[in-house]
């Protein structure tokens, strides 16, 4: 039994038996409704776990905010979602805490500081230390926690967010609830160090186990961490020894990897009974109040229950909302007219991009740049040379060699107010956190019906040159434009980095900013006023009326050239320049087409599911009347980056090889 000075007040007590009782009769009615066919995919219930949620949440403000994993009724529950809200959102119903689109693994309540429960074991950790630099940042007393099972500590999150909490003092919880089991994998095989809590020393953090089972001493550990967070001491691991006593998913065998007579033994740990039998031995008038609590709580999720299985079921055409903003264009500031083509100065690529960069950071306190290198250096090609100076170390942030864990930090912190900038240097280093990007940042604005937003923006250069070799020259445009939720921008000249990085800094969408490396010391005319540039809206890069050509990045330059001396020989070619590849402008391509009859693809990135193949699919598909002879595609060879000039040379197209397919389709 718990005892001695430090035993909550009475107050206390009858709220954590509160939250622990409605998080049992609710995950138990929520069993008997997946028996009865009404939650239509997984349940993960928290039964037996109930004292970690109900000690941990004890301690935070409405304002606070949680991160959960696919095993997250219990802290929603904890952080005040209503039962009704859960057991609709089992039941796919328009009234669940996710409208429906994210069932047991997906729940989404920002309004309450529910950030989001993810299926995908480990980016709670991340999204949690991002919050924890939002609140850093904006020098509030607000404290992130981290909900996550033992399986996760062996993931490569565990070590990258711990680590980065660590170095900036981030105001985080890390909370381990070590149930013995990951899925069916029991924790001592999987695990080298058999602790959890021991782990905070290697990140030079204090880490502490607590007897998951016990109410008090869950609720005290979380008190000392979440003092110590909101003093700007930084993070806490605690370890809660724990244990689910319902299978991994309702439905699914459980006697395969444990034994009857161990959960049976669990079973008669109950949290539950556990803290009804402390309270009523310190206070036996107690027990008429726990009483009434059980009968309040039946009740409760009795009439939730049955209300959410006549709630509405969300409308079939709400399936496509909330997968982008809804930002109106009359917010974009339009360029002048005629200042495109206006004399003046000239600057680089990268200085245009810098340009809009300081521009926005200072007139936004909520931007804020990660990267490596990125501070006082300047970064890798000068593209936040002088900002350290301007905007400090909090604003202008290296960061550990860890792409995974600082893009999933950026995610957490976009959802918590802030607008990070993630410079990944090359986008051969940004496939690391290719999961983040596609699981987490792209879907989030869906997942919460619009109510987060991502605003997120993720640069850094492609292409081939210098010989870089293979892991420093990747293009791989066409792969992320596949993925619904992303903004992709390839911009090709100075005037166009700027107006584009300018919208990607004021846009709500998660944008990834791809810069040519061998445009980057490119100079052009770049005016000095502020503008911006739609996406979605191509470039006519040159006027002509025998063949369009489709070239993205470096491929403009090198068609324009061909375009040029193609001319001497009577040919005339249009060159449109889509600037953004999702979305894509096949409008201004299919008017084009339709001027000249021809069309030619030229991208360096290789052939198979290119950009090429989708906008020869578009054109196909909506301007196949248009055609005089069939679409040709140009583009690098379907292999890695080699390193020698000569090899490098063969592999993407030059101004000859561009020349040559506009002669044969003039011939076709």
């Amino acid at each position: 039994m718990s005892s001695g000075s430090d035993f909550p007040p009475p107050e206390s007590l009858r709220q954590l038996y509160r939250v622990m009782q409605q998080i049992r009769l609710t995950e138990e009615q929520l069993a008997r409704c997946h028996q009865k066919g009404l939650v239509h995919g997984a349940c993960h219930t928290y039964v037996g776990q109930e004292a970690v949620a109900a000690g941990v949440c004890l301690h935070l403000r409405e304002d606070d905010v949680v991160f959960s994993t696919h095993r997250g009724h219990g802290h929603a529950l904890a952080k005040g979602l209503p039962p009704f809200q859960l057991i609709a959102e089992l039941f796919g119903r328009l009234d669940g805490c996710s409208r429906g689109r994210g069932g047991s693994m997906h729940l989404f309540a920002p309004e309450i500081g529910l950030m989001g429960t993810s299926g995908i074991v480990g980016p709670c950790i991340l999204q949690a230390a991002g919050a924890g630099y939002s609140f850093k940042l904006f020098k509030t007393q607000r404290v992130a926690v981290a909900f996550l099972g033992d399986g996760a500590v062996n993931n490569g999150a565990f070590h990258e967010g711990l680590n980065l909490a660590s170095i900036w003092k981030l105001p985080v919880l890390f909370v381990c609830e070590n149930n013995e089991f990951a899925t069916e994998v029991p924790f001592h095989y999987s695990a080298g160090n058999p602790g959890v809590a021991n782990r905070g020393a290697t990140y030079g953090i204090p880490g502490v186990e607590v007897d998951g089972n016990d109410a008090v001493a869950v609720a005290r550990a979380a008190s000392v961490a979440v003092a110590r967070a909101r003093a700007g001491d930084g993070p806490t691991l605690i370890e809660c020894k724990t244990y689910r006593t319902r299978p991994h998913c309702e439905g699914m065998g459980d006697y395969t990897y444990r034994t009857r007579e161990e959960v049976t033994a669990w079973r008669e740990r109950c949290p539950i009974k556990r803290l009804r039998g402390e309270i009523v031995a310190k206070d036996a008038a107690m027990k008429r109040a726990l009483d009434d609590i059980d009968s309040a709580i039946q009740k409760e999720v009795a009439d939730a229950s049955a209300k959410a299985e006549k709630a509405p079921w969300p409308v079939a055409g709400e399936a496509l909302s909330h997968v982008y903003s809804a930002q109106s264009g009359d917010r974009v500031t339009k360029p002048a007219p005629g200042i495109e083509k206006a004399g003046g100065r000239e600057i680089s690529f990268a200085g245009a991009t810098l340009e809009a960069l300081d521009f926005e950071m200072s007139r936004n306190p909520s931007i804020f740049v990660l990267g490596e290198g990125i501070g006082e250096r300047g970064g890798n090609f000068g593209t936040t040379t002088g900002l350290f100076k301007k905007y400090g170390a909090e604003r202008l942030c290296d960061t550990p060699i860890c792409e995974r864990g600082f893009v999933g930090l950026g995610c957490g912190a976009a959802m918590t107010g802030t607008r990070p900038v993630i410079d990944f240097m090359f986008i051969d280093f940004l496939n690391d956190a290719f999961g983040e990007i596609i699981n987490q940042i792209a879907k989030m604005q869906y997942m919460s019906s619009g109510r987060l937003k991502m605003p997120i923006l993720l640069r850094g250069c492609i292409g081939i040159g210098h010989s870089a070799a293979t892991h420093h020259s990747g293009s791989y445009h066409s792969i992320y434009s596949h993925i619904p939720g992303l903004r992709v921008v390839v911009p090709s000249t100075p005037y166009d980095a700027k107006g584009l990085f300018t919208h990607a800094l004021r846009c709500n969408d998660p944008v990834l900013f791809l810069e040519p490396r061998e445009l980057m010391s490119l100079k052009g005319s770049v005016p000095a006023e502020d503008y911006e540039i739609e996406f979605g809206k191509a470039r006519v890069a040159r006027e002509g009326h025998d063949v369009t050509i489709v070239a993205l990045a470096l491929m403009v330059h090198r068609s324009l050239e061909a375009a040029q001396q193609l001319a001497k020989e009577g040919i005339s070619v249009e060159i449109i320049d889509p600037r953004t590849v999702s979305p894509l402008d096949t409008a201004t391509i299919l008017a084009s087409v339709k001027k000249t009859g021809r069309l030619l693809i030229v991208d360096e990135a290789f052939t198979p599911c290119s950009l090429g193949a989708e906008v020869a699919a578009q054109v196909s598909d909506a301007g196949f009347d248009d055609l005089d002879a069939p679409i040709r595609r140009l583009n690098g060879a379907f292999c890695p980056t080699p390193y020698s000039p000569n090899l490098e040379k063969a592999v993407i197209p030059h101004v000859e090889d561009i020349m040559n397919a506009v002669r044969d389709l003039i011939e076709d």
